[in-house]
C-alpha cells in the first residue's frame, strides 16, 4: 500500500525529539505544563474556539444528555479558546496523569477539591485568576473566553513540568496499530445520549478523521473543520450523583477508573482493544487481543467516553 506507507511515514517520529502528547516529532520540546481545560459543547457553544489546536480532547456526558469537553494544550497554545465553562467529577481522572493545570469556570466546591487533591493546579475563573475575559459576541453563560499563555504562565513550582506520554504512538516506520492489525473503516457513528451523536469521518485528503455533531459538520469560529488524527472510543459505565443542575437534571459521573472495552482509530482503520487505568493518577493504557499495547498515529487524539448503558459505537 504506497500511498498509505507513505501517510504512516509522514505521521512517524524521525527525531529524537517528541511532543509527549502527539508523538509528533520535533526539533526542540517547549519547557512547560499541560493545560486542561473545561470547553462548552451545548448547541449555544458551538462554533468553539481553539479546539483544532489540542493535543487531547476528552468528550463526556454531562446533564441533560449534552456534552462537554476537556480540551489538553501542550505542543501548541492557541491565542484564545472557549467558551469555557464548569468543572465535572470526572475532570479529576481525566486531568491528574498530567500533572499539570486544570481550567474552568466554576463548580461545586467538591469537585473542586478533588481536582486539587488529584495533584492538579486550579485555574478558575470565578477566582479572579488571570487569562479569563467575556466576550460581548454572546450570552452568559456562554461567553467566557481564555488566553492559553495566560494560564499556564500562572503555574506554580509544582505544576511547570511537561507532561509525560498518555497513549503510546508509532515509532519511525512503523504502522499504528489499528492501521496495522484493523479494519478498513470510514465512519465511526457515536451515540453518547440521545442528544449528542458524533460522527467521525476518515478523510484520505486530509490525512484524518473529521468530526461532526450529528450530520452537520463540527467546524470552528474561524471555520476550519474539526478533526483529529487518532479517535479513541472508551466504553464507560456513568452514574447520577446527587447533584443537580438548575433545571434539576442530576450531574453524571463518568467512572474513569477500572477496565473496559476500546475502539481505536487510526488511518481510515479501527480496531478492537481495552482500556484499563488503575487509579485517578494512572493514565489511559489501550492494549489489543494478544495483551500488547495499541499504539496511535503520530498527532492529535479525541477521546470519546461513550456510556455502557445507552451509548453505541457504529462503524462502517
Amino acid at each position: 500500500m504506497p500511498f498509505l506507507d507513505s501517510v504512516v511515514a509522514a505521521l512517524t517520529p524521525s527525531s529524537a525529539h517528541a511532543w509527549p502528547l502527539t508523538g509528533v516529532p520535533a526539533d526542540a520540546i517547549a519547557d512547560r505544563p499541560a493545560l486542561a481545560v473545561k470547553i462548552e459543547n451545548s448547541v449555544d457553544a458551538r462554533p468553539q474556539t481553539g479546539l483544532t489546536a489540542a493535543d487531547v480532547v476528552w468528550e463526556q456526558v454531562v446533564e441533560g444528555g449534552i456534552t462537554r469537553f476537556v480540551a489538553v494544550y501542550h505542543s501548541d497554545l492557541p491565542p484564545e479558546i472557549g467558551p469555557v465553562r464548569s468543572i465535572r467529577p470526572m475532570d479529576p481522572a481525566i486531568a491528574a496523569p498530567l500533572a499539570g493545570l486544570l481550567a474552568f469556570s466554576g463548580g461545586v466546591p467538591t469537585y473542586v477539591t478533588a481536582a486539587q487533591d488529584a495533584g492538579l493546579q486550579v485555574v478558575s475563573q470565578d477566582s479572579g485568576a488571570d487569562g479569563f475575559h467575556r466576550t460581548t459576541t454572546r450570552a452568559a453563560p456562554h461567553n467566557v473566553y481564555a488566553v492559553p499563555q495566560t494560564l499556564v504562565d500562572q503555574a506554580d513550582a509544582a505544576h511547570r513540568a511537561s507532561p509525560g506520554a498518555q497513549f503510546d504512538h508509532s515509532a519511525a516506520g512503523e504502522r499504528p496499530t489499528a492501521v496495522a492489525a484493523g479494519q478498513p473503516t470510514t465512519t465511526l457513528e457515536l451515540t453518547l445520549s440521545g442528544v449528542s451523536r458524533p460522527r467521525w469521518t476518515w478523510s484520505a485528503a486530509d490525512g484524518r478523521w473529521l468530526r461532526s455533531e450529528g450530520s452537520t459538520p463540527a467546524v470552528e469560529a474561524d471555520g476550519r473543520r474539526i478533526g483529529a488524527t487518532n479517535v479513541v472510543v472508551l466504553r464507560v459505565d456513568v452514574v447520577a450523583t446527587e447533584a443537580r443542575d438548575p433545571a434539576g437534571n442530576p450531574v453524571p459521573e463518568t467512572i474513569l477508573t477500572g477496565t473496559g472495552r476500546a475502539l481505536v482509530a487510526s488511518g481510515g482503520y479501527t480496531v478492537e482493544a481495552t482500556w484499563s487505568k488503575p487509579g485517578t493518577g494512572d493514565r489511559v493504557t489501550l492494549a489489543g487481543a494478544d495483551g500488547a499495547p495499541v499504539t496511535l498515529a503520530p498527532g492529535t487524539t479525541w477521546v470519546e467516553l461513550v456510556p455502557n448503558s445507552d451509548g453505541a459505537v457504529d462503524i462502517a
